[in-house]
Parts: C-alpha cells; structure tokens; sequence
C-alpha cells in the first residue's frame, strides 16, 4: 500500500542554515514534477516512525529529506511503502524521485546509489534452546530462517548462505510472526530490531556479531545523472556536517553508525 503525504520542505535545519542550495538543472533532474517525491520505507522504524499523538513522520530520512528539499528549493511529498523492496520495486515505474534505502547489487540496475550515509548491523535471533551457538552455524542443512522478503539482508543472505533455508515474508513484523508461528531456526534482521523482538520471546537469544551492516544510501532512477551526482555530494555532507549524527540523537536511534566518509 502506497501513502503519500504532503509536506512542505521548508523548514530550515539551524545546523544546515549556511548550506548552498543547489543549481536549477539538479533541482528540474531531481524535482521534475516540480515537488521532491520521497520514498521512504515505514517497515524500518531506525528510519521512520510516525508521532502517535500528531500522526506525523517524523525520523532520520524525514529529516534529511526536510534539508535535501529545503537545498533544491521545493517542497517535498512522502511516498510511503511497507517495505524496502516494494519501494525498491517501484524505481521503474518513476514513482519517486529519490529514496531512503540499503544499496545493494540487485537494486543497481534500476537505482543510482550514494555511498552509505548509515550503517546498520544485521543478525540473528534464536529461540529458546536452540543449539545454535554463532553466525557461522547458521548455514547448515536443514536450517530454516526466517527473513522479510525482498530486504537488503535478504538480498545479502540470498548471495551468501550455501546450506541454510530462507523462509520469506512480506515485512519484517511478518517475518517475527512467521518464526514463531512455524518454530523456525532463526530469524535474520536488524540487530536494533531483534533486540525488540528477543524481549518479546522469552528465552530467545541474538547471536553475537553480525552477518553484515546494511548500507542505508539515497537512490535516484538510475538515467537521473545530475542529481545522482548532486545526492552523492549531500550524502557526504549530511555525514561531514553532523546531520546524520544529530538526527540520530534526536529521534533517539541506537545500535547503529554514521557511515564512513567515502574515499575521494
């Protein structure tokens, strides 16, 4: 199901007050519709959530699609998705301008990636009395994980597990319910999250290190050269500034990183 909710991009963040805004051929590239089409996955709440007294979003990628859209001189709309890899799915079809998800090879084809502006770990959870006992024990035959279809960690776990199983399904709150339901081995996802998950299965355990950090970029349709020119640019200045950083302090997010500056 697809949300849009209509926005207006510009509030000025005091932190990004003296930033240049950005030439008028980036701003017709990146806004050709004339408003800033943001698609945002509401199926990762480190990203986004919504005010539960207002109903507004509010969240990291809010906050830096504010400042992107206060930079480009318009306003912005949110394009909302239930998971990453229907927003993912979507690029295609031009349904957005720019998004807020995990850059991964299988998406490249259709999606121009910054380099990460986030990084978020990705494990696993086991119930109670599992005999697993590390990451590494995970890909064995006969072992069924759980996972939300279509998700970086999915895409990533697809490439990777030679042995193991993964069971899908569609969004991570899915995923949890589809492990507990059918007693699966494990189940994969964000470490932030799993730590949610385990205080709601007693006895269950997340495995110690992860499997990979997803890297959560800012995509553009791949043919949009200008802007995706321009994103990688404010992507490095959303870390260089302390934008990223702030907005994760802000809205209280942990068990996650500011990515490193990209060589160059």
């Amino acid at each position: 199901m697809r949300l849009a909710l209509a926005i207006a991009g510009w509030l000025v963040l005091s932190s990004c007050a003296m930033s240049p805004a950005a030439p008028p051929a980036t701003r017709s590239d990146l806004a050709p519709t004339g408003k800033l089409r943001v698609g945002i996955n509401y199926g990762n709440f480190l990203l986004v959530s919504k005010d539960p007294a207002s109903g507004e979003s509010r969240g990291i990628a809010v906050d830096m699609a504010t400042e992107l859209a206060r930079r480009l001189g318009v306003a912005f709309e949110i394009i909302a998705y239930k998971g990453a890899g229907q927003m993912a799915d979507a690029a295609k079809a031009g349904a957005w301008d720019v998004a807020f998800l995990g850059a991964e090879p299988a998406r490249a084809n259709e999606i121009a990636f910054t380099a990460a502006y986030l990084e978020i770990p990705s494990g696993y959870l086991v119930p109670a009395g599992s005999p697993i006992r590390s990451i590494a024990e995970v890909d064995r035959d006969g072992v069924r994980v759980a996972v939300a279809a279509k998700s970086a960690y999915d895409l990533y776990l697809s490439r990777s597990l030679q042995r193991a199983t993964l069971v899908r399904a569609e969004g991570i709150d899915a995923s949890y319910d589809l492990f507990v339901k059918d007693k699966l081995d494990a189940l994969a996802g964000l470490k932030p999250r799993l730590a949610t998950d385990a205080e709601r299965l007693p006895g269950s355990r997340i495995l110690e290190g992860s499997f990979t950090a997803i890297q959560q970029s800012i995509g553009t349709p791949k043919a949009r050269a200008a802007g995706a020119k321009y994103l990688r640019e404010f992507a490095e200045d959303a870390k260089a500034s302390g934008l990223v950083a702030r907005a994760m302090e802000k809205h209280n997010v942990r068990g996650v990183n500011v990515a490193p500056m990209a060589p160059g």
